[in-house]
Protein backbone atom coordinates (compact mmCIF):
# COMPACT_ATOMS: atom_id res chain seq x y z
CA UNK A 1 0.00 0.00 0.00
CA UNK A 2 1.47 3.49 -1.06
CA UNK A 3 -0.14 6.57 -0.05
CA UNK A 4 -2.07 7.89 -3.08
CA UNK A 5 -5.36 8.46 -3.78
CA UNK A 6 -4.99 5.82 -6.82
CA UNK A 7 -3.93 2.81 -4.69
CA UNK A 8 -6.52 4.27 -1.77
CA UNK A 9 -9.01 3.53 -4.52
CA UNK A 10 -8.67 -0.34 -3.20
CA UNK A 11 -10.31 0.36 0.04
CA UNK A 12 -10.73 -2.85 0.71
CA UNK A 13 -6.81 -3.45 1.82
CA UNK A 14 -6.43 -0.54 3.24
CA UNK A 15 -9.58 -1.11 5.69
CA UNK A 16 -8.58 -4.79 5.99
CA UNK A 17 -5.17 -3.32 7.27
CA UNK A 18 -6.92 -0.94 10.40
CA UNK A 19 -6.97 2.14 8.28
CA UNK A 20 -9.31 4.73 8.13
CA UNK A 21 -9.90 6.44 5.29
CA UNK A 22 -12.05 9.50 4.36
CA UNK A 23 -15.94 9.14 4.27
CA UNK A 24 -16.45 11.86 1.93
CA UNK A 25 -15.57 12.45 -1.75
CA UNK A 26 -12.24 13.85 -1.43
CA UNK A 27 -12.16 15.40 -5.51
CA UNK A 28 -15.32 17.32 -4.59
CA UNK A 29 -14.14 18.80 -1.71
CA UNK A 30 -10.66 19.87 -3.47
CA UNK A 31 -12.78 21.37 -5.99
CA UNK A 32 -14.98 23.44 -3.51
CA UNK A 33 -11.95 23.86 -2.06
CA UNK A 34 -10.37 25.16 -4.89
CA UNK A 35 -13.21 27.48 -6.09
CA UNK A 36 -14.25 29.31 -2.97
CA UNK A 37 -11.21 28.36 -0.19
CA UNK A 38 -12.19 29.33 3.57
CA UNK A 39 -8.95 28.03 4.98
CA UNK A 40 -5.79 28.42 4.07
CA UNK A 41 -2.76 26.96 7.05
CA UNK A 42 0.81 27.86 6.96
CA UNK A 43 3.63 25.69 8.53
CA UNK A 44 2.60 22.43 7.44
CA UNK A 45 4.10 19.77 10.18
CA UNK A 46 3.26 17.55 12.22
CA UNK A 47 1.05 19.21 14.67
CA UNK A 48 -0.73 20.42 11.50
CA UNK A 49 -0.95 17.26 10.67
CA UNK A 50 -1.67 15.35 13.31
CA UNK A 51 -4.24 18.34 15.09
CA UNK A 52 -6.11 20.21 12.97
CA UNK A 53 -6.26 18.76 9.61
CA UNK A 54 -7.25 15.63 11.63
CA UNK A 55 -9.75 18.06 12.96
CA UNK A 56 -11.17 18.69 9.86
CA UNK A 57 -10.91 15.06 8.55
CA UNK A 58 -13.36 14.68 11.37
CA UNK A 59 -16.01 17.27 10.38
CA UNK A 60 -16.02 16.29 7.03
CA UNK A 61 -16.79 12.98 7.67
CA UNK A 62 -19.87 14.23 9.71
CA UNK A 63 -20.87 16.15 6.71
CA UNK A 64 -20.64 19.40 8.58
CA UNK A 65 -17.67 21.19 6.21
CA UNK A 66 -17.95 21.26 2.36
CA UNK A 67 -14.68 22.20 1.64
CA UNK A 68 -10.65 21.38 2.93
CA UNK A 69 -7.70 23.69 4.23
CA UNK A 70 -5.10 24.65 1.95
CA UNK A 71 -1.33 24.16 3.26
CA UNK A 72 1.33 26.90 2.82
CA UNK A 73 5.00 25.94 3.61
CA UNK A 74 8.52 26.72 2.39
CA UNK A 75 10.54 25.64 -0.34
CA UNK A 76 10.13 21.83 0.61
CA UNK A 77 6.93 21.83 1.04
CA UNK A 78 5.69 20.36 -2.72
CA UNK A 79 8.16 17.00 -1.92
CA UNK A 80 6.15 16.04 1.17
CA UNK A 81 2.98 16.55 -0.34
CA UNK A 82 2.71 16.25 -4.03
CA UNK A 83 3.93 12.40 -4.20
CA UNK A 84 1.07 11.72 -2.11
CA UNK A 85 -1.94 13.43 -3.94
CA UNK A 86 -1.72 15.61 -0.32
CA UNK A 87 -2.59 12.71 1.70
CA UNK A 88 -1.15 12.28 5.16
CA UNK A 89 -1.62 8.99 7.97
CA UNK A 90 -1.81 10.03 11.45
CA UNK A 91 -0.81 7.49 13.78
CA UNK A 92 -2.09 7.87 17.04
CA UNK A 93 -0.22 6.20 20.06
CA UNK A 94 -2.65 5.07 22.51
CA UNK A 95 -1.09 4.88 26.22
CA UNK A 96 -2.08 1.34 26.38
CA UNK A 97 0.50 0.06 23.37
CA UNK A 98 -2.70 0.29 20.85
CA UNK A 99 -2.66 2.34 17.88
CA UNK A 100 -4.91 3.89 15.22
CA UNK A 101 -4.36 4.55 11.72
CA UNK A 102 -6.33 7.47 9.75
CA UNK A 103 -5.82 8.50 6.32
CA UNK A 104 -5.80 12.20 6.18
CA UNK A 105 -7.49 13.60 2.87
CA UNK A 106 -8.63 17.26 4.48
CA UNK A 107 -5.74 19.01 2.83
CA UNK A 108 -6.72 19.77 -0.87
CA UNK A 109 -3.37 21.64 -1.84
CA UNK A 110 0.41 21.99 -0.85
CA UNK A 111 1.54 25.12 -1.92
CA UNK A 112 5.06 27.15 -1.70
CA UNK A 113 5.26 30.45 0.20
CA UNK A 114 8.13 31.30 -2.84
CA UNK A 115 7.29 29.78 -5.51
CA UNK A 116 3.01 30.01 -5.58
CA UNK A 117 2.92 33.76 -4.87
CA UNK A 118 0.08 33.91 -7.92
CA UNK A 119 -1.79 30.98 -6.65
CA UNK A 120 -1.79 32.28 -2.97
CA UNK A 121 -2.81 35.96 -4.23
CA UNK A 122 -5.61 34.76 -6.12
CA UNK A 123 -6.91 32.88 -2.89
CA UNK A 124 -6.10 36.03 -0.48
CA UNK A 125 -8.05 38.03 -2.75
CA UNK A 126 -11.36 35.85 -2.57
CA UNK A 127 -13.98 37.24 -0.14
CA UNK A 128 -14.81 34.53 1.40
CA UNK A 129 -11.53 33.56 2.91
CA UNK A 130 -12.06 33.11 6.99
CA UNK A 131 -9.18 32.19 8.27
CA UNK A 132 -5.20 32.00 8.06
CA UNK A 133 -3.63 29.73 10.46
CA UNK A 134 0.01 29.37 11.40
CA UNK A 135 2.33 26.84 13.54
CA UNK A 136 5.29 27.71 12.40
CA UNK A 137 7.32 28.01 15.61
CA UNK A 138 7.61 30.92 17.98
CA UNK A 139 10.62 31.99 16.02
CA UNK A 140 8.68 32.41 13.26
CA UNK A 141 7.36 35.46 14.51
CA UNK A 142 10.70 37.61 15.14
CA UNK A 143 12.07 40.12 13.09
CA UNK A 144 14.97 40.86 15.45
CA UNK A 145 18.29 39.01 16.06
CA UNK A 146 19.50 38.68 19.04
CA UNK A 147 20.73 42.21 19.93
CA UNK A 148 16.96 43.27 19.00
CA UNK A 149 18.36 44.84 15.48
CA UNK A 150 15.77 44.29 12.73
CA UNK A 151 17.34 41.11 10.52
CA UNK A 152 18.73 42.09 6.97
CA UNK A 153 15.64 40.39 5.21
CA UNK A 154 13.53 42.01 7.34
CA UNK A 155 14.86 45.73 7.08
CA UNK A 156 15.18 44.92 3.08
CA UNK A 157 11.23 44.53 2.97
CA UNK A 158 10.91 47.31 4.85
CA UNK A 159 12.97 49.67 2.80
CA UNK A 160 11.49 47.80 -0.65
CA UNK A 161 7.86 47.20 -0.06
CA UNK A 162 5.82 43.99 -0.47
CA UNK A 163 5.70 43.78 -3.92
CA UNK A 164 9.07 41.45 -3.88
CA UNK A 165 9.04 41.08 -0.42
CA UNK A 166 11.12 38.21 0.20
CA UNK A 167 11.20 37.36 4.68
CA UNK A 168 8.27 34.83 5.86
CA UNK A 169 6.37 37.86 8.00
CA UNK A 170 6.92 40.43 4.91
CA UNK A 171 5.19 37.67 2.05
CA UNK A 172 2.15 37.38 4.71
CA UNK A 173 2.21 40.81 5.05
CA UNK A 174 2.22 41.79 1.21
CA UNK A 175 -0.58 38.88 0.34
CA UNK A 176 -3.03 40.95 3.44
CA UNK A 177 -1.96 43.78 1.34
CA UNK A 178 -3.69 42.03 -2.34
CA UNK A 179 -6.49 41.68 -0.19
CA UNK A 180 -7.06 45.02 0.68
CA UNK A 181 -6.51 46.23 -2.91
CA UNK A 182 -8.96 43.30 -4.08
CA UNK A 183 -12.21 43.55 -1.80
CA UNK A 184 -10.68 45.16 1.23
CA UNK A 185 -12.33 42.04 2.53
CA UNK A 186 -12.10 41.03 6.62
CA UNK A 187 -9.67 38.21 7.55
CA UNK A 188 -8.60 36.72 10.86
CA UNK A 189 -4.89 35.89 11.25
CA UNK A 190 -4.82 32.64 13.71
CA UNK A 191 -1.36 31.96 15.60
CA UNK A 192 -1.90 27.96 16.74
CA UNK A 193 1.66 28.45 17.97
CA UNK A 194 2.62 26.82 21.40
CA UNK A 195 3.42 30.65 22.91
CA UNK A 196 2.17 32.56 25.20
CA UNK A 197 0.10 35.49 23.69
CA UNK A 198 0.60 34.26 20.51
CA UNK A 199 -2.10 36.42 18.89
CA UNK A 200 0.01 39.48 19.87
CA UNK A 201 3.23 38.33 18.69
CA UNK A 202 1.50 37.33 14.92
CA UNK A 203 -0.29 41.04 15.16
CA UNK A 204 2.83 42.77 15.84
CA UNK A 205 4.64 41.54 13.78
CA UNK A 206 2.75 42.04 10.53
CA UNK A 207 1.85 45.40 11.71
CA UNK A 208 5.60 45.72 11.85
CA UNK A 209 5.10 45.59 8.01
CA UNK A 210 2.24 47.99 7.19
CA UNK A 211 3.87 50.71 9.51
CA UNK A 212 7.34 50.64 7.76
CA UNK A 213 5.56 50.57 4.29
CA UNK A 214 2.78 53.53 5.51
CA UNK A 215 5.44 55.31 6.61
CA UNK A 216 7.64 55.29 2.79
CA UNK A 217 4.27 55.80 1.31
CA UNK A 218 4.90 51.72 0.12
CA UNK A 219 1.40 51.20 0.71
CA UNK A 220 -1.85 52.95 0.85
CA UNK A 221 -1.99 55.04 4.35
CA UNK A 222 -5.46 53.43 4.84
CA UNK A 223 -3.96 49.89 4.87
CA UNK A 224 -2.14 50.34 8.18
CA UNK A 225 -5.98 51.68 9.65
CA UNK A 226 -6.77 48.11 8.26
CA UNK A 227 -4.34 46.28 10.14
CA UNK A 228 -5.45 47.75 13.35
CA UNK A 229 -9.23 47.41 12.80
CA UNK A 230 -10.44 43.85 14.46
CA UNK A 231 -13.38 44.29 12.57
CA UNK A 232 -10.80 44.19 9.54
CA UNK A 233 -8.17 42.11 10.47
CA UNK A 234 -8.75 39.60 13.92
CA UNK A 235 -6.12 38.14 15.61
CA UNK A 236 -7.63 35.86 18.21
CA UNK A 237 -5.59 33.96 20.58
CA UNK A 238 -5.00 30.34 21.11
CA UNK A 239 -4.10 27.86 23.27
CA UNK A 240 -2.11 24.55 21.69
CA UNK A 241 -1.40 21.02 22.79
CA UNK A 242 -0.44 17.72 21.60
CA UNK A 243 2.51 15.85 21.77
CA UNK A 244 3.58 14.91 17.88
CA UNK A 245 7.42 13.91 17.84
CA UNK A 246 9.50 12.54 15.52
CA UNK A 247 8.70 9.66 13.52
CA UNK A 248 9.40 6.56 15.68
CA UNK A 249 11.35 3.24 14.36
CA UNK A 250 8.40 1.39 16.13
CA UNK A 251 6.02 2.83 14.18
CA UNK A 252 7.51 2.82 11.11
CA UNK A 253 8.26 -1.12 11.49
CA UNK A 254 4.76 -1.28 12.41
CA UNK A 255 3.55 0.35 9.11
CA UNK A 256 5.67 -1.85 7.04
CA UNK A 257 4.12 -5.05 8.61
CA UNK A 258 0.71 -4.23 7.90
CA UNK A 259 1.46 -3.20 4.34
CA UNK A 260 2.08 0.30 4.29
CA UNK A 261 5.48 1.26 2.22
CA UNK A 262 5.56 4.63 2.60
CA UNK A 263 7.83 4.88 5.76
CA UNK A 264 10.94 6.35 4.91
CA UNK A 265 11.84 10.20 5.53
CA UNK A 266 11.35 12.69 3.06
CA UNK A 267 14.94 14.59 2.24
CA UNK A 268 13.80 18.05 0.51
CA UNK A 269 16.15 20.13 -1.39
CA UNK A 270 16.57 21.98 1.50
CA UNK A 271 17.69 19.11 3.67
CA UNK A 272 15.60 18.62 5.74
CA UNK A 273 13.18 15.83 6.96
CA UNK A 274 9.61 14.79 7.12
CA UNK A 275 7.83 11.45 6.67
CA UNK A 276 4.81 10.95 5.10
CA UNK A 277 3.21 9.74 8.32
CA UNK A 278 2.94 11.37 12.13
CA UNK A 279 3.24 9.94 15.18
CA UNK A 280 1.33 11.45 17.66
CA UNK A 281 -0.30 10.90 21.33
CA UNK A 282 -3.88 10.49 21.70
CA UNK A 283 -5.03 13.62 23.61
CA UNK A 284 -5.08 17.35 22.28
CA UNK A 285 -5.83 20.45 22.99
CA UNK A 286 -7.02 23.36 21.04
CA UNK A 287 -8.93 26.85 22.76
CA UNK A 288 -9.59 29.70 20.54
CA UNK A 289 -10.58 33.03 21.05
CA UNK A 290 -13.65 33.57 18.76
CA UNK A 291 -13.37 36.68 17.90
CA UNK A 292 -13.37 36.58 13.66
CA UNK A 293 -13.66 39.33 11.31
CA UNK A 294 -15.30 37.03 8.31
CA UNK A 295 -16.52 34.36 9.93
CA UNK A 296 -15.05 30.70 10.65
CA UNK A 297 -14.37 27.14 10.04
CA UNK A 298 -16.69 24.99 12.55
CA UNK A 299 -14.04 23.86 14.58
CA UNK A 300 -16.26 22.91 17.28
CA UNK A 301 -17.85 20.19 15.18
CA UNK A 302 -14.62 18.37 15.99
CA UNK A 303 -13.66 19.30 19.24
CA UNK A 304 -11.86 22.38 19.15
CA UNK A 305 -13.21 25.13 22.39
CA UNK A 306 -14.22 28.44 21.13
CA UNK A 307 -14.21 31.23 24.17
CA UNK A 308 -12.87 34.38 25.17
CA UNK A 309 -9.60 35.61 25.17
CA UNK A 310 -9.42 35.90 29.23
CA UNK A 311 -10.14 32.14 29.28
CA UNK A 312 -7.83 31.64 26.00
CA UNK A 313 -4.82 33.54 28.59
CA UNK A 314 -6.04 31.50 31.82
CA UNK A 315 -6.01 27.73 29.93
CA UNK A 316 -2.54 28.71 28.85
CA UNK A 317 -1.20 29.97 32.09
CA UNK A 318 -2.42 26.77 33.52
CA UNK A 319 -0.72 24.54 31.45
CA UNK A 320 2.02 26.16 30.93
CA UNK A 321 2.62 27.73 34.97
CA UNK A 322 1.02 24.59 36.46
CA UNK A 323 -0.14 21.80 35.12
CA UNK A 324 2.13 20.19 32.58
CA UNK A 325 5.04 22.33 31.06
CA UNK A 326 6.73 22.74 35.30
CA UNK A 327 6.47 18.94 35.00
CA UNK A 328 7.81 18.20 31.73
CA UNK A 329 11.20 20.52 32.92
CA UNK A 330 11.55 19.11 36.28
CA UNK A 331 11.78 15.18 34.50
CA UNK A 332 13.88 16.97 32.21
CA UNK A 333 16.55 18.21 34.77
CA UNK A 334 16.34 15.43 36.99
CA UNK A 335 16.10 12.64 33.75
CA UNK A 336 19.09 13.83 32.48
CA UNK A 337 21.24 13.97 36.08
CA UNK A 338 20.51 10.40 36.42
CA UNK A 339 20.76 8.87 32.94
CA UNK A 340 17.54 8.46 31.91
CA UNK A 341 16.50 8.89 27.53
CA UNK A 342 13.26 8.76 27.51
CA UNK A 343 10.40 10.50 30.12
CA UNK A 344 8.18 7.43 30.20
CA UNK A 345 10.59 5.83 31.56
CA UNK A 346 11.46 8.07 34.09
CA UNK A 347 7.52 7.66 35.78
CA UNK A 348 8.36 4.72 36.89
CA UNK A 349 10.75 6.16 39.06
CA UNK A 350 9.46 6.29 42.64
CA UNK A 351 11.41 9.82 43.22
CA UNK A 352 10.56 11.55 39.69
CA UNK A 353 7.10 10.85 40.14
CA UNK A 354 6.80 11.73 43.57
CA UNK A 355 8.78 14.98 42.72
CA UNK A 356 6.54 16.23 40.09
CA UNK A 357 3.17 14.84 41.52
CA UNK A 358 4.52 17.29 44.76
CA UNK A 359 5.48 20.14 42.12
CA UNK A 360 1.99 20.00 40.23
CA UNK A 361 -0.64 18.89 42.83
CA UNK A 362 0.97 20.23 46.35
CA UNK A 363 2.41 23.47 45.30
CA UNK A 364 0.95 24.31 42.03
CA UNK A 365 -2.61 23.53 42.29
CA UNK A 366 -3.09 25.98 45.25
CA UNK A 367 -2.36 29.11 42.69
CA UNK A 368 -4.01 27.42 39.56
CA UNK A 369 -6.16 30.04 37.77
CA UNK A 370 -9.13 27.59 37.03
CA UNK A 371 -9.99 28.61 33.46
CA UNK A 372 -13.38 26.91 33.98
CA UNK A 373 -13.54 24.75 30.82
CA UNK A 374 -10.84 22.13 31.59
CA UNK A 375 -10.44 21.17 35.33
CA UNK A 376 -6.89 21.76 36.27
CA UNK A 377 -6.50 18.90 38.21
CA UNK A 378 -7.88 16.68 35.62
CA UNK A 379 -5.53 18.07 33.18
CA UNK A 380 -2.80 17.06 35.82
CA UNK A 381 -4.23 13.48 36.63
CA UNK A 382 -4.11 12.62 32.48
CA UNK A 383 -0.79 14.37 31.96
CA UNK A 384 0.59 12.14 34.93
CA UNK A 385 -1.76 8.80 34.28
CA UNK A 386 -1.49 8.63 30.40
CA UNK A 387 0.48 11.43 28.73
CA UNK A 388 3.88 11.37 30.32
CA UNK A 389 4.25 7.35 31.44
CA UNK A 390 2.94 6.69 27.21
CA UNK A 391 5.98 4.69 26.62
CA UNK A 392 5.20 4.74 22.62
CA UNK A 393 5.80 8.18 22.94
CA UNK A 394 9.40 8.52 22.67
CA UNK A 395 10.45 11.98 24.10
CA UNK A 396 13.77 12.80 25.51
CA UNK A 397 14.30 14.73 28.92
CA UNK A 398 17.29 16.21 26.81
CA UNK A 399 15.21 17.78 24.30
CA UNK A 400 12.75 19.19 26.99
CA UNK A 401 15.73 20.48 28.82
CA UNK A 402 16.55 22.91 25.70
CA UNK A 403 16.52 26.18 26.62
CA UNK A 404 15.56 25.98 30.44
CA UNK A 405 16.86 29.26 31.16
CA UNK A 406 14.34 30.48 28.71
CA UNK A 407 11.58 28.33 30.55
CA UNK A 408 12.18 28.68 34.23
CA UNK A 409 10.69 32.41 34.78
CA UNK A 410 7.21 31.56 33.38
CA UNK A 411 7.46 27.76 34.13
CA UNK A 412 8.30 28.55 37.99
CA UNK A 413 8.16 32.08 38.50
CA UNK A 414 5.22 32.70 38.04
CA UNK A 415 4.10 30.41 41.12
CA UNK A 416 6.60 31.32 43.41
CA UNK A 417 5.01 35.29 42.45
CA UNK A 418 1.68 34.20 43.58
CA UNK A 419 3.06 32.49 46.79
CA UNK A 420 4.58 35.64 47.52
CA UNK A 421 1.23 37.94 46.61
CA UNK A 422 -0.58 35.35 48.67
CA UNK A 423 -2.28 36.06 52.28
CA UNK A 424 -3.28 32.43 53.11
CA UNK A 425 0.07 30.94 51.66
CA UNK A 426 3.91 31.15 52.55
CA UNK A 427 6.29 31.44 49.71
CA UNK A 428 8.53 29.81 52.13
CA UNK A 429 5.74 26.83 52.26
CA UNK A 430 7.16 25.54 48.61
CA UNK A 431 9.99 23.26 48.96
CA UNK A 432 9.53 20.96 46.08
CA UNK A 433 10.03 23.87 43.11
CA UNK A 434 13.29 25.07 44.79
CA UNK A 435 15.08 21.93 44.80
CA UNK A 436 14.13 21.81 40.96
CA UNK A 437 15.89 24.92 40.96
CA UNK A 438 18.68 23.25 42.92
CA UNK A 439 18.59 20.13 40.12
CA UNK A 440 18.78 23.11 37.46
CA UNK A 441 21.94 24.77 39.08
CA UNK A 442 23.15 20.94 39.19
CA UNK A 443 22.70 20.48 35.71
CA UNK A 444 24.89 23.29 34.72
CA UNK A 445 27.68 21.53 36.32
CA UNK A 446 27.31 18.97 33.01
CA UNK A 447 28.85 16.25 35.18
CA UNK A 448 25.74 13.36 35.58
CA UNK A 449 25.04 11.39 39.54
CA UNK A 450 27.69 8.74 38.51
CA UNK A 451 30.27 11.81 38.00
CA UNK A 452 30.51 11.16 33.80
CA UNK A 453 30.99 14.25 31.89
CA UNK A 454 27.06 14.81 30.70
CA UNK A 455 25.87 16.83 27.22
CA UNK A 456 24.08 19.99 27.73
CA UNK A 457 21.06 20.80 25.72
CA UNK A 458 21.35 23.89 23.64
CA UNK A 459 20.59 27.29 25.70
CA UNK A 460 20.92 30.72 24.56
CA UNK A 461 22.45 31.61 28.50
CA UNK A 462 25.17 28.34 28.66
CA UNK A 463 28.03 30.29 28.78
CA UNK A 464 27.21 32.75 31.10
CA UNK A 465 25.56 30.60 33.51
CA UNK A 466 27.64 27.21 33.71
CA UNK A 467 30.69 29.56 34.00
CA UNK A 468 29.50 30.72 37.88
CA UNK A 469 29.48 26.78 38.60
CA UNK A 470 32.79 25.54 36.58
CA UNK A 471 34.84 25.63 39.80
CA UNK A 472 32.53 23.34 41.89
CA UNK A 473 33.40 19.30 41.66
CA UNK A 474 31.08 16.51 43.30
CA UNK A 475 32.42 16.30 47.07
CA UNK A 476 33.06 20.17 47.97
CA UNK A 477 31.49 21.66 50.55
CA UNK A 478 30.47 25.00 51.32
CA UNK A 479 27.26 27.29 51.20
CA UNK A 480 27.77 27.82 47.33
CA UNK A 481 26.13 31.44 47.76
CA UNK A 482 28.80 33.40 46.44
CA UNK A 483 29.23 30.87 42.86
CA UNK A 484 25.25 30.56 43.04
CA UNK A 485 23.84 34.24 43.70
CA UNK A 486 24.98 35.61 40.11
CA UNK A 487 21.76 32.82 39.05
CA UNK A 488 19.87 33.00 41.65
CA UNK A 489 19.31 36.97 41.65
CA UNK A 490 18.76 36.88 37.70
CA UNK A 491 15.27 37.85 37.47
CA UNK A 492 15.45 37.32 33.92
CA UNK A 493 16.31 33.90 34.57
CA UNK A 494 13.79 32.99 37.07
CA UNK A 495 10.91 35.91 36.85
CA UNK A 496 11.91 36.90 41.01
CA UNK A 497 15.41 37.63 42.50
CA UNK A 498 15.33 34.60 44.46
CA UNK A 499 17.45 36.41 47.59
CA UNK A 500 14.53 38.56 47.18
CA UNK A 501 11.83 36.14 47.35
CA UNK A 502 13.14 34.18 50.53
CA UNK A 503 13.84 31.16 48.56
CA UNK A 504 17.59 31.41 47.77
CA UNK A 505 19.13 29.64 50.96
CA UNK A 506 16.72 26.69 50.45
CA UNK A 507 18.03 26.27 46.58
CA UNK A 508 21.43 26.69 48.00
CA UNK A 509 20.78 24.62 51.30
CA UNK A 510 19.45 21.93 48.41
CA UNK A 511 22.25 22.50 46.19
CA UNK A 512 25.34 21.26 48.53
CA UNK A 513 23.11 18.35 49.18
CA UNK A 514 23.09 17.56 45.36
CA UNK A 515 26.76 17.92 45.13
CA UNK A 516 28.54 16.24 48.03
CA UNK A 517 29.11 12.99 46.31
CA UNK A 518 28.99 10.39 43.53
CA UNK A 519 25.17 9.41 43.79
CA UNK A 520 23.83 12.34 46.21
CA UNK A 521 21.18 13.32 43.18
CA UNK A 522 19.16 10.08 44.30
CA UNK A 523 20.55 10.07 47.95
CA UNK A 524 18.66 13.92 48.04
CA UNK A 525 16.23 12.93 46.35
CA UNK A 526 14.80 9.60 48.25
CA UNK A 527 15.44 12.00 51.79
CA UNK A 528 13.08 14.60 50.21
CA UNK A 529 10.75 12.86 49.10
CA UNK A 530 10.02 10.02 51.25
Amino acid sequence: MKLNLKELGDTAVWEAAGFKLPKYNIDEIKENTYNNPNWVHFGAGNIFRALTANMLQNILNDGKADRGVIAVGDEGIKEIYEPHDNLALLVTIKSDGSIEKTVIGSITEALSLSEDRHRLKEIFKNPGLQMVSFTITEKGYSLVDAKGEYLPEVMADFNEGPADAKSYMGRLAAMVYERYLSCKGPISLVSMDNCSQNGIKLQEAVAAYGRAWGEKGLVEKAFVDYLHDPQQVAFPWTMIDKITPRPDPQVRAMLKECGFEDVEDIITSRNTYAAPFVNAEEPEYLVIEDVFANGRPRLEEGGAIFTDRATVEAVERMKVCTCLNPLHTALAIYGCLLGYRLIADEMQDPQLRALIEKVGYQEGLPVVVDPGIINPKSFIDEVLQVRFPNPYMPDTPQRIACDTSQKLAIRFGETIKAYMESKALAVTDLKYIPLVLAGWCRYLMAVDDEGNAMALSPDPMLVEVTRHVQGISLGDKGSFHQQLKPILSNKAIFGVDLYEAGLASMVVDYFQQLVASKGAVRETLIKHLK
